[in-house]
């Protein structure tokens, strides 16, 4: 038999066309029939994202130097994390990263899941990227995408080398990572009784961030008595925090006719201090001798009859000095050299070629 007749009939019996239509309303049923029962499709997980600060702690300069802002890491299907903010403060020798992330996951009984877990403060956080790999714990969380920072300015006190006090120049910038953390906007070095040795003040504005309540800088609070450190390639400083706010010229500054006294001077030293003697720093005189008095130093000689009898010493001096002290007139009293002067108190000059170290006896009006 043949497959179409001369008639167009399949098999003799129905005509090709019709055959057609008949599959083409089958296979229309079949699929509307399958439409309706088949199973709904599972709807897209609701996600939302948050902002929170990661610490990474100190890290070593080849990894501080690959985090950048916009590294991503995906931990899971449903979950990113991506840098929106790094801020970077030296910690010793070492280099402290705080990190602001955005953290997109899974809504699930209306709170965020991130790597199955809510970013709840505490909480450790990995990143992994072709770079790098780091940890750190969530110190906040909030809405914004950058950390709370603002410009601290304090006044820093260390005693430093000659050498590297001198290096010490107003506009020094302190980098990190290739960031400017800190700045010296001023500073004064003054004489102490080691020469080798500077009594250094410094007025430094730090970018410090906040934590909780506390404004903080290289992981420690911005308060006084707080040691700060700042690394440059020339110098570090590593000084006590006395004052924040404020610059290093506080007070009105006046000069003052201070006596002091010196005991038991060679007398090669005592000779060599001469009226006219100045301390200079920078472009200013702070010190300047107006009067030199010398007198043998006194002592208890016992006589060949064992009497008891005051003689000259043979080589020490007595030496009082009229000097004429640029001061600062504080709140808290005179000051010279940042120091609180007064009676009794010690006072330390460099004079160029002789340092000296005397007991405040008078401070004039």
């Amino acid at each position: 038999m043949e497959l179409i007749d001369d008639d167009g009939n399949l098999f003799g019996v129905v005509n090709v066309v019709d055959a057609l239509v008949v599959l083409l309303v089958v296979a229309v049923i079949t699929a509307g029939v399958m439409f309706v029962f088949a199973d709904d499709p599972a709807p897209e997980p609701e996600t939302a994202t948050t902002y929170a600060t990661l610490d990474l702690g100190t890290q070593p300069d080849y990894i501080v130097s690959a985090i950048n802002e916009g590294d991503t890491y995906n931990p899971d299907d449903s979950s990113q994390l991506r840098i929106t903010d790094v801020h970077l403060t030296p910690q010793h020798d070492n280099v402290r990263v705080l990190l602001r992330v955005e953290l997109t996951g899974e809504v699930t009984d209306e709170s965020l899941t991130y790597a199955n877990a809510p970013p709840r403060l505490g909480r450790t956080l990995g990143i992994s990227t072709d770079l790098y790999e780091v940890d750190g714990q969530i110190r906040a969380v909030g809405e914004s995408d950058t950390l709370a920072t603002e410009s601290t300015t304090v006044i820093l006190r260390q005693t430093m080398n000659a050498d590297e006090a001198d290096a010490v120049t107003s506009g020094d910038e302190i980098r990190v990572g290739g960031r400017t953390v800190a700045t010296i906007e001023d500073v004064a070095a003054y004489a102490t009784n080691d020469p080798t040795q500077r009594r250094v003040f410094v007025a430094a504005n730090l970018t410090t961030h906040r934590q909780q309540d506390d404004w903080r800088f290289g992981g420690v609070p911005v308060n006084r008595g707080q040691q700060i450190v700042l690394p440059t390639a020339e110098y570090t400083i590593r000084g006590t925090i006395e004052r924040i706010g404020g610059d290093l010229q506080l007070g009105e500054p006046t000069r003052r006719t201070v006596t002091l006294r010196m005991n038991e001077v060679n007398a090669d030293i005592a000779d060599s201090i001469l009226p006219g003697m100045t301390e200079r720093v920078g472009d200013r005189t702070v010190a300047r001798v107006t009067e030199v008095e010398t007198e043998p130093s006194l002592i208890i000689a016992t006589g060949e009859d064992g009497s008891l009898n005051v003689a000259d010493h043979p080589t020490d001096r007595e030496v009082t000095l009229t000097a004429d002290l640029l001061v600062r007139e504080t709140s808290s009293g005179t000051q010279f050299k940042a120091e609180p002067i007064r009676v009794g108190s010690r006072v330390t000059l460099d004079l160029g070629t002789v340092t000296v170290e005397a007991t405040v006896i008078n401070v004039g009006e």
